[in-house]
């Protein structure tokens, strides 16, 4: 499958990299210390969320700057060799002109940064959760994403391993390719499901990138 685009935007956090254990480490001694219960955290989904909105569902109002500052500082604290590098990533990113693609993450700025120095990942352009008013799967993240790229949404492309991440692509109007490295395939709609991104190969042309997929086209059916 070849694709035609003129910016790549990249989710962060089981797309360039993995940070899980370290999230289940930081999350889970939060929840202890906040008093949430292992039954009240076992229903929240903390992937391809911002911390904001996960706190929101599980503490008052009046609590919720306090404890996300407390996230976030685990979190920094806790990245220091935890944080991998997933398959193809830099491969990926260094056949790239700066010009053509940005970070998409729902971390906070100093998070996101973090995790992705400790991968020694260069990156031209970030959207973090201070950016934003509404996370994914609102479409937002990725709408001013391609604004600060200067680029048309519907030429950009979005990489992607979780559900929410892929409708906030969708909802944009940007063409979506799903990455199975956390979710299986068939939770994945997207216009092409590849294992990770050393399925993908770029060639920069004058007006942009033309990918190949060495994977399976996906599914077309999603909200």
């Amino acid at each position: 499958m070849k694709i035609h685009a003129e910016a790549l935007l990249f989710d962060n956090d089981g797309t360039l990299l993995s940070s899980i254990e370290s999230v289940q480490r930081c999350w889970t001694r939060w929840a202890q210390e906040h008093g949430v219960t292992a039954e009240d955290f076992s229903g929240i989904e903390l992937h391809g969320r911002t911390a904001v909105e996960i706190i929101a569902q599980l503490l008052p109002a009046e609590r919720v700057e306090g404890a996300l500052a407390r996230i976030e500082q685990l979190e920094v604290e806790d990245v220091p060799g935890g944080v991998v590098v997933l398959p193809g990533t830099k491969e990926l990113l260094g056949s790239l002109p700066a010009h053509r693609w940005a970070v998409v993450t729902s971390a906070t700025r100093p998070l996101g940064e973090a995790r992705l120095r400790e991968a020694g990942i260069d990156f031209p352009v970030m959207i973090a959760a201070e950016d934003i008013t509404r996370g994914k799967p609102d479409p937002e993240p990725y709408l001013l994403a391609a604004r600060r790229l200067g680029v048309d949404p519907a030429r950009c492309v979005v990489f992607e391993d979780a559900p929410a991440g892929l409708r906030a692509g969708r909802a944009a109007g940007m063409t979506t390719v799903a990455l199975a490295t956390t979710h299986a395939r068939a939770e994945l709609v997207a216009e092409a499901v590849v294992t990770d991104l050393s399925a993908i190969s770029v060639q920069v042309t004058a007006t942009g990138v033309e990918i190949s997929t060495a994977d399976r086209t996906g599914r077309h059916d999603g909200p």
